[in-house]
Formats: C-alpha cells, structure tokens, sequence
C-alpha cells in the first residue's frame, strides 16, 4: 500500500487514553508491515490535554485545588505561545474519590491552570472544557483570577454553586490584567444556555449527582450570580458548557467559542499528518448517536473525507446503522465486542484486542 496510515482515535472511556489506543493499533499495523502515524485525538473535553502532548506540546506541571478543595496535581501543555488548559484535569468528575458533591464542586481550579498559563507567557489559551465535576457558573474559575464574589455582608463566597444563592455583588476589578493580552477559545460542542430547562444545571446537574431539588437550588443560584455578572449572557449558546464555566469565560474573559474536534485538529496538525495518507483509522469506545454530534470521530472522518482520503473506525462497540456511518464518511467498522462479546474481558483486554484489529485492518 502506498502512504502511510494515520491512526486518530479517541479514548475508550474507562479502559484506554486516546494515545493508547493509537499506540496499540499502530503496532498491528505495523506488525503487518504498514506505516503507521500515531495522532490521538479529543473533542475538547478530557484527553485534550493527552492530545496536545502526544502532538508535540511541551507538558508543565501544576499543582490546583481540585473541585472539592484538596491539591489535585495536573498540568497545562504549551508550544509556540499557545496554552492548552482542560477542565477535566484540574475540575473533573474524576477528581472526586468521595463520589459527587453537585452543590459544593468548583471551578477554582481550572482558573489557575489558566493563570499559569499567563505565568508561562501563553498569547492564546485554548480551554478545552467537559467532564465538570459542579455547576457553579464559572463562579470558581473567575475567583482564581481575582475576581470577589461577596454576600450582602461584604464576606467572600465558599466555592460552589450551591454558595451563588448568597451572591450581593461581584467584583470584577481586580481580575488579572494580563487576561486583557490573551485570545482564549472555549473548545465546546455544547450549546446549551445556562439557565432554564435546557440549562447547565437541569441538563447536566443530575450526571453530576443532584438531585431535583438540588437542580432547582442550583438554578437559581446560577440566575442570581449571572444577573450580577452580565445577565443578557445567560442566553448565550454555550454558556452552559461545563456546568457554566462556558458562561464566564464568554461574558468575563471575551472567549471565543469553536467545536472541540476542530480545535483540537489544529493543534494536532492534523492536516499536515493528512497529507499523502491512504487511510485514516479513528475510533472511540462506543459510536452511537452522540458521535454524529460533534464527537472526534465524526470530526476526523469529516476532515479526511474532504481531503479524499477513506476512513475506518475502531470501537468497543456500535451502536450506529449503515446508512449513518455512511453519512458520517465512516466506510467500515471494526468494534471490539465482535472479537471479545465478554463486556468485562472486552475492557480489560482492549490493548491486545485493539493490536489484533490493526493487523487485520488492511
């Protein structure tokens, strides 16, 4: 076969990274005498920052408060004046051992990734958010880069969506200077806005473990602290991304928001890798109807088909019929559990079933 094979896959969430699973598909199909080039990928959301580094980024490390206050250890990753800054590593559900705390989780820490980021000298901060751990409006985030939020009696807030319910006044004055020197995207698919029915809390407050009273809490508080930030921003599509971190990075820090996948091709130079290709393998852990909307595969499947270049996905399974793989520029599929139907073994063996598919794939 004639040019190489660009291998861009997703994670499988709760079994492999995103450069795992190109590692292992790349060594089947090296095993079988092809060129493989190994390019891991992300939506924007948790394993962006895998995907920066395995890109070239230069990883920095940095210690943050985790989303219920204990130091979590998590890094950003820099090249050229760029910063990648991810939600997940720093607020992400993952960080919470203990199980969910909906009304007390925060932001804070993702705000000082980004203020590291301004420490590094970053000109452009990518801030790649999914997988929150809270709903408190980015009320966090905001507080890590100066800003007060106070209650009627001039004290500062605990973290917390739950705490906003008290908010009096926020005090934008003393947020840092240098966030005026920065372009910042928010790599978000999400367009929900934050408040209301379709909101951050009442969509995605009960994956975060609150319960319908606690939704209706949370919504409120949201209400009440964005009607002293920029209430008309409430409205905005993608304000509600991240529990509402999308709100005070559009409304606060002037972000721009872009589809995670084509952000993250970008940083990955996922074009130039593109370039003489005769086949692109993408995947994730299940290909359902989530993956047409937004997903990595469907980003990278769209991007290559514009390039003419076929493409086929690995998965642990699929849940998506023939015609819309079709749609999606997916020719075929190869998943897992047609190898392995143990759902159990299919996790715990997902390497070598994964090495197993690249031998067999051309």
């Amino acid at each position: 076969m004639s040019g190489h094979v660009l291998v861009a896959p997703d994670k499988f969430k709760g079994s492999l990274t995103a450069p795992e699973v190109a590692a292992h598909l790349a060594a089947g199909l090296r095993e079988a005498g092809h060129r493989a080039v190994e390019l891991p990928v992300a939506d924007g959301g948790e394993g962006t920052l895998d995907a920066a580094l395995a890109a070239g980024f230069r990883r920095r490390p940095v210690t943050v408060t985790g989303p219920t206050g204990k130091p979590v250890d998590a890094a950003i990753a820099l090249r050229d004046g760029t910063a990648v800054v991810e939600l997940a590593a720093a607020s992400g559900l993952a960080l919470l051992p203990d199980g969910p705390e909906p009304m007390r989780a925060s932001s804070r820490g993702t705000g000082e990734l980004v203020a590291a980021a301004l420490d590094a000298g970053a000109r452009q901060i990518v801030l790649g958010v999914g997988g929150s751990a809270g709903t408190d409006g980015g009320a966090g985030l905001l507080s890590a880069l100066g800003a007060r939020i106070t209650d009627a009696s001039g004290h500062e807030l605990p973290d917390g969506g739950a705490a906003l319910a008290h908010a009096d006044a926020v005090d934008l004055g003393g947020l840092d200077p240098r966030l005026g020197d920065v372009g910042i995207v928010l790599a978000s698919d999400v367009d929900n806005p934050l408040l209301g029915p379709a909101g951050a809390a009442a969509v995605y407050g009960p994956q975060k473990g609150a319960r319908p009273e606690d939704v209706v809490l949370l919504d409120a508080a949201l209400a009440r602290f964005a009607g002293l930030v920029a209430p008309d921003g409430a409205t905005l599509p993608g304000a509600g991304a991240a529990g509402g971190v999308g709100f005070a990075a559009l409304t606060v820090l002037g972000a721009r928001r872009r589809r995670g996948i084509e952000v993250v091709l970008e940083l990955t130079g996922f074009a130039e890798r593109l370039a003489g290709a005769a086949l692109v393998v993408t995947g994730e852990g299940a290909l359902d109807a989530q993956t047409l909307r937004g997903k990595a595969p469907a980003g990278v499947a769209a991007a290559a088909r514009q390039s003419g270049v076929p493409v086929v996905a690995v998965c642990g399974r699929c849940e998506l019929g023939p015609a819309e793989l079709a749609g999606a520029g997916i020719r075929e599929v190869h998943a897992l559990v047609e190898r392995e139907p143990d759902p159990a073994r299919c996790l715990a063996e997902a390497g070598p079933l994964l090495r197993e598919v690249g031998r067999s794939l051309l």
